[in-house]
This record gives C-alpha cells, structure tokens and sequence, in this order.
C-alpha cells in the first residue's frame, strides 16, 4: 500500500468520506486516509483511537488498509471489529477515547464504501472540519511511528446500556424486525430477544450484498417485504434497520410506512410532561406538522440543518432531551447517552406500545394533516450541485417569496413549503414538497421541478 498524492476530492463529502469501491475509494485511498488521520490527532496531542467497520464485502479490505496508515504514524488502535455505528459510538463513549473511525457506507448502495470519523469529543467531522483534513491528507506530511492494535469487544456493555436505559411494561407487543441483511444483524435478534417481546425476524443472516432489498429503511420501496410480514403475522409493529445500524424506519399495525417525523411526534408526545426542558430539534425536511404539534403540546420547535453530523451535534450542545431529522437519525438524551441507534429507537416505540392500550395507528391519530412528497432525487454532478441550488435561491428571491437558507433553499408559502438541495453523500439534489391540499402540492412540484430540469439541461 502507498500514499495516494491524486486522491479523488470528491469522496470527502458533507458529513463523511463516501465514495464507490473501487472506482472512487480503494485500499491506497484507505491507508492515505490512516496516515491522515493518525498525523492529525498526534497533531492534537492523542495516542490511541478506536476503529470498526460494517459488514460491507470491501469494509475488511479497507480497514486493515486503514489501521496500517493509522498505526504507521505512531497512533495505537483499539479495534471493535465487525460492529454497528452506535456499537461504535458507545465504545468512545465507555473508554473516553473520542478520537476514532467507522468504516461505513451507512445506508448507501452495497458497492459503496466511506469513512465516519471523529478527532476529538466534538463529535463526527463534518463540512468544513472535512475539507481542512482534505487539504491536510494532500500535503503528505505525515508522522511516522509503530503503533500498536490491540482488539475490544464492546457487545455485552452495549447491550448492558438497553437493560438500563428501558421500563417495558404489562403488554406484551408483538415486532418484527428487518435488519436488512446490514450489520444490525450481528446483533438485533440477541438484543431484542432480551425484553418481553414476541419477536419475529426477516432478513436477519449478515450479507453485504443487501440481496433483499436496498439498505435504507426511510425509503418505503425497501419496506415491502417487512410490510408484508406484519400483515401476515398480526404484528402491533414492524421495524427496519439501516446498513450500518444508526437509523430506523417503521411500519404500523396495519402495514402502513410511518415517517421519522411522523415518529418523532409521537415520542415527544410521550416525553414531554416528563423532560424539564422542552425543546425539540427537527431538521428542515421534516413535516410542518412537527412544528404544529410541539407548539400545540406547550413545547418550544427548533428547525434545524440537515445531516446527522450536524443535528445530533446541535441536539448535545442546546442541552436539548430529544431531537431527529426525517433521514432516521433521532437522538434520546432523557436515558440514553444521545448517539443515534435504530436499535434502540425501535424499542423506544415498543416500550411505548407496551405501556399503551393503542396501536400505532391510534396513538398516530390527531398529527396536523399536510401532502408531502417522499425525497426526489434529481442527477446532478459533485462538481456542479451547489451552484444549482444558489440558482434556485436566485429564483426565489426574484420572485419574492420567503425562505430559508440554513440548508440548500427552503421556499416558504402559507399552504406549504418547497425544499431543493444538494444531497451531501452522493452526486444528486433532492427536493421534497409540502400543502395543505394535493392539488396546491402538484403546484409547488410542477413549479420547483420545471426549474431543476431547466437548470440541469
């Protein structure tokens, strides 16, 4: 392996390092990053990291190429192996090692591949943190060193911390679980097996192909076969689970896709005569209804940028019991350390269930009723995206509307709103739309989608 001078800048994204394997991210790209990264945090006076890696086919070759750059700079690694996200999260967390790397792709296509990283207790790098350590990495002055790897399994602390952070009650509820064949499945069926929980599982044997469906859980397509087994089975709930583990999607009793805000609603509803401060964090995706309902329930909105980088970073600085975004990242901070985990957001809604007379259904019934569109995802080059949407932002400050530039263009309207930005972990725009009618929604969609394809003619 060896130092990579032409290393493809448009891996290093908004939140992450993403790219496809082997194109665009390979073994030498791996062991430059190591070689960045352990510099770097010697840079910051640290001596040891953590490290994992998801069970994506490249993800093993990746990593030893990237604890060989890492070690080879000095740095010592504390290695988890095969492991979730929040597995990983959890393991800076117990042994107050914060400077780390996860080898993952999260939720993207399974020839995909990516690094999470974090230097310091701040958190995951993200935005400008990640250009500064691009334009690091390209000076190629790195330390050298013999680092030392020794292996940790954080697996029995991990799920020490469910035990202690749920309060099942009298109603036994009945779950399925789809793990997607992503890497959750090292470790849902013993997790969940755990509570008082009738359980059935598909998709649950570890395959980095994904050969089932697609990897992301907050896409409904994906959930046709959990949607499926619920109805079959008579679950009160199902639950879906991302590749790397840090995000969930959900389908109600009767088969029904509830979106992450739609969820969130009924979370906050459940905690907020329990919290002391009462202040939510939604991201600008997200459903007026969010904000509507906060309000109604006496509590105080907070709209915020998209990217989980990003929201759960602001979740922990504003002090705040619980925030998410409509991409499947949420973050409990009333009993749980604030890392986002579809584990443990599923069993967050179970609890609930366990403690209700209602389905899911019910306990939806009552959420402000707007017409939104899923994200649409518009092709739009790395290099050229950005620029499409200041255009965007162009045409809506010549028209005079309202909007917000806190993330790409949010357009805003008193019967509904017109999001269009550029997407941080691949080369796409995504817009997502919102009315109070469908026919006033078919309007803000003609209108905003008629603009991208004349600006990416």
């Amino acid at each position: 392996m060896k130092y990579k001078q032409n290393i493809n800048k448009n891996i290093f994204r908004g939140y992450d390092i993403r790219g496809i394997y082997p194109s665009e991210i390979d073994e030498d790209t791996a062991y430059t990053i190591g070689l960045g990264f352990g510099s770097y945090i010697r840079d910051l006076g640290k001596t040891t990291c953590i490290v994992g890696h998801d069970n994506r086919l490249s993800s093993p070759l990746l990593y030893d190429a990237l604890t060989r750059g890492i070690l080879s700079t000095g740095i010592d690694i504390i290695s988890l192996g095969l492991c979730t996200t929040p597995m990983y999260y959890y393991a800076c967390i117990k042994l107050k090692i914060y400077s780390g790397v996860m080898v993952t792709a999260s939720h993207n296509p399974k020839d995909d591949n990516g690094f999470k990283f974090a230097f310091d207790e701040s958190g995951n790098c993200k935005g400008q943190e990640i250009q500064d350590f691009l334009t690091y990495i390209l000076k190629g002055d790195f330390h050298t060193g013999e680092g030392k790897l020794s292996n940790y399994s954080i697996e029995n602390e991990y799920l020490e911390l469910f035990k202690n952070s749920l309060n099942f009650g009298s109603r036994r509820v009945k779950v399925v679980i789809d793990p997607g064949n992503g890497t959750t499945s090292v470790i849902a069926k013993k997790l969940y097996e755990m509570f008082p929980i009738d359980l059935v599982v598909i998709n649950g044997e570890s395959d980095g192909n994904f050969p089932n469906h697609h990897p992301d859980p907050c896409v409904e397509d994906n959930l046709a076969q959990l949607k499926r087994k619920v109805l079959e089975v008579h679950a009160d709930v199902g639950l879906a689970f991302d590749g790397d583990g840090d995000r969930m999607g959900l389908i109600t009793n009767s088969g029904k896709f509830l979106p992450t805000d739609y969820y969130m609603i009924l979370i906050i509803r459940d905690i907020i005569s329990m919290v002391e401060k009462k202040e939510f964090l939604y991201d600008v995706k997200c459903s007026k209804s969010v904000e509507d309902e906060i309000r109604r329930l006496g509590g105080k909105g907070i709209c915020y940028r998209t990217g989980n980088s990003y929201t759960k970073a602001a979740v922990r600085d504003m002090d705040l019991p619980f925030g998410g975004e409509l991409s499947g990242h949420v973050y409990f901070r009333d009993r749980w350390p604030g890392f986002d985990s579809g584990l443990y957001a599923g069993l967050r809604m179970v609890e609930l269930l366990s403690r209700a007379e209602k389905t899911v259904d019910e306990l939806a019934e009552g959420i402000p009723i707007y017409y939104s569109t899923p994200e649409i995802k518009f092709t739009a080059n790395d290099d050229i995206k950005f620029g499409v949407v200041d255009r965007v932002g162009e045409y809506a400050k010549n028209k005079g509307y309202s909007y917000l530039d806190i993330d790409g263009i949010k357009v805003l309207f008193d019967d509904g709103w017109a999001l269009v930005r550029a997407s941080n972990t691949g080369p796409n725009i995504t817009v997502r739309f919102e009315a109070k009618s469908e026919e006033r929604l078919e309007e803000l969609q003609e209108e905003f989608t008629n603009i991208l394809q004349d600006l990416l003619q």
